[in-house]
């Protein structure tokens, strides 16, 4: 939807441009402060059903925010939240005035009391735990209340420990059984909570830590923008850059991934095909002591470096030099140089297999996503990709074709009309609507078909959006028999990712990041929206996933369904059942 996605930020900068307040907003070094004036001026003015920032609306972020920050309420203490409930029906005011008086006190305060935690989680371990005693745990944390004083909170910190330890405790007693060195149990129990404190180190260490005030900041401003439906999301810029090399399936880098633990960069994969791979020198396990680049003389130390930090060193352009400094595995330490390059992140790809049974061959492709690359759609996509497995797989002689999305999430409303084009002649495909605009209908005009033969998708729960559209135009054209669990995710709706530096003129403050927002909604060409209802299977086969609640009417805050006029279409007369 590239076309869309330039129409908004078009017609969003224009009326930006319009504001009697830019100017003086703009000229606010505060970035945080600019960040929440941009955010709120394209939710209003982009968003398919923008809501109303009014009390209602601060109360629910208010809620969500405070969940987020402390899920498991061993943070704040009652007395905190009564001094943030100050703010709870004024968050949209702060919004409209681009005040950020209450996030600064949330934060101040969870960094306050996260470094309390770390003195009152040690004095529990280092304490034996009493498991001949009955007590209860309400691990309900949804609806118990906030501790009062600190002895309750070392308390609720005891029963959670306590009851996290009993996992390595168990773990032990069953080695004991095959071990032919016995231990006490006063030797097991202690042994126990020294795993446990290992652990919660660890997560501190390489999580919580690791966050920094701008990271604090954006789980902010998600709760302010999840508001208006689930998939409305706010990219920090590292997160921007994750997202198109997910969608794409590559990067440009050395081809390692890569781990904190405690301060060390560690390595935990390569992938194969890439820079670091081919080079045989680095291995799974080594820890990148110094980064340095083939342009400067000193190294960087990142030790004790954040991960993403340490990730920006590493990363850069195809061609270019990174000299790392790597302790081995058998502890030598060695300066090795990698050229970086291009690296497929082969995954993320469409995966072919023939499968033969009663002596005939099926073929049958694994799509994880519908991927593409943002700025080349022209190079390596699901679409491409697709037609060259079923190419290959009737050279090999199959006579039915499976096409497995399930788990696939989505991605490209493009590539979909593409890869559906390869099964019909031609025709409709897929309806978009945005607020108060006419529907456009997405059509597939390459009457070639690459595959005219019998077609079973395969879909489950977490096959959504993309996926969808393509399931119910197969399944609204009697094209394919549709097999999998009794509806797929549910998710209806179309987002256009906004790169929030193009809103801005002369910006000084830094990249800010992106939105993804809800800007449309799409429908089969029968009219009906698969929003929350999903597609229907035909044949249904339950998974695991049948038994949980991981569908988009599971989530908060989803747009509701709908249905507008169907589209003319023809049913495939090769119908296979």
């Amino acid at each position: 939807m590239k076309r869309n996605y330039k129409i908004l930020v078009l017609v969003l900068l224009l009326a930006f441009a319009s504001c009697s307040f830019t100017t003086k907003t703009f000229e606010d070094p505060d970035k945080d402060k600019l960040l929440i004036q941009v955010i709120t001026y394209v939710l209003q003015r982009g968003h398919f059903d923008p809501k109303e920032i009014n009390d209602d609306f601060s109360a629910e972020v208010f809620a969500d925010y405070l969940d987020q920050l402390d899920p498991l309420k061993r943070y704040f203490y009652k007395s905190d939240i009564e001094e943030f409930e100050a703010f709870k029906f004024q968050l949209d005011d702060q919004l409209k005035e681009y005040d950020i008086s209450f996030f600064n006190l949330t934060h101040d305060r969870l960094v306050q009391r996260i470094e309390e935690s770390k003195a009152i989680y040690k004095e529990v371990l280092d304490t034996p735990f009493d498991y001949s005693i009955d007590e209860e745990f309400n691990s309900d944390y949804e609806n118990i209340g906030y501790v009062k004083n600190k002895k309750q909170m070392k308390e609720r910190w005891r029963q959670q420990l306590k009851f996290s330890n009993l996992v390595n405790y168990d773990d032990l007693m069953s080695a004991q059984e095959t071990s032919e060195e016995k231990k006490t149990l006063t030797e097991i129990e202690a042994e126990a909570r020294a795993e446990t404190l290992k652990s919660i180190d660890l997560y501190y260490n390489d999580y919580i830590d690791d966050l920094d005030r701008q990271d604090w900041f954006s789980m902010y401003i998600n709760a302010i923008v999840e508001e208006f439906d689930p998939h409305t999301n706010y990219f920090a810029p590292e997160d921007k850059e994750n997202f198109n090399q997910q969608m794409s399936g590559k990067l440009e880098g050395i081809g390692a991934r890569l781990s904190k633990r405690m301060d060390n960069t560690k390595i935990v994969e390569l992938i194969s095909g890439g820079p670091a791979w081919r080079g045989n020198e680095l291995e799974v396990g080594d820890i990148i002591m110094k980064v340095r680049q083939e342009d400067e003389e000193e190294p960087v130390n990142i030790v004790g470096m954040r991960l993403d930090d340490a990730i920006k060193l590493i990363k850069g352009p195809k061609g270019t030099t990174v000299i790392l400094t790597v302790k081995k595995v058998d502890g030598t330490i060695e300066d090795i140089s990698i050229t970086r390059d291009v690296v497929e992140i082969e995954e993320t790809y469409a995966k072919s297999s023939i499968v033969e049974k009663n002596n005939r061959r099926f073929g049958v492709i694994n799509l994880p996503k519908f991927y593409v690359d943002f700025e080349d759609y022209k190079s390596r996509n699901a679409a491409s990709d697709i037609k060259q497995e079923i190419e290959r797989l009737k050279a090999e002689g199959m006579e039915g074709l499976v096409l497995d999305l399930r788990n696939n999430g989505g991605g490209s409303l493009p590539v979909v009309v593409d890869i559906a084009g390869m099964f019909i002649k031609e025709g409709p495909i897929v309806q978009v609507r945005a607020t108060g605009e006419p529907k456009e209908v997405l059509k597939d005009k390459d009457k070639s078909i690459v595959w005219d033969g019998p077609l079973v998708i395969m879909v489950n729960e977490l096959s959504a959006s993309a996926s969808e559209i393509l399931a119910a135009a197969m399944q609204d054209y009697k094209r394919a028999i549709v097999i999998g669990s009794k509806q797929t995710y549910g998710k209806g709706t179309v987002q256009n990712f906004l790169d929030l530096n193009n809103m801005v003129r002369n910006n000084k403050n830094g990249d800010l990041g992106a939105l993804k927002l809800t800007t449309q909604k799409f429908y089969r060409i029968n009219g009906g929206s698969t929003q929350l209802e999903g597609v229907k299977s035909d044949v249904v086969v339950l998974d695991r996933y049948s038994f949980i609640d991981v569908g988009e009417k599971d989530q908060k805050n989803p747009l509701p369904w709908d249905k507008i006029d169907s589209v003319d279409y023809t049913f495939w007369d090769g119908y296979f059942d």
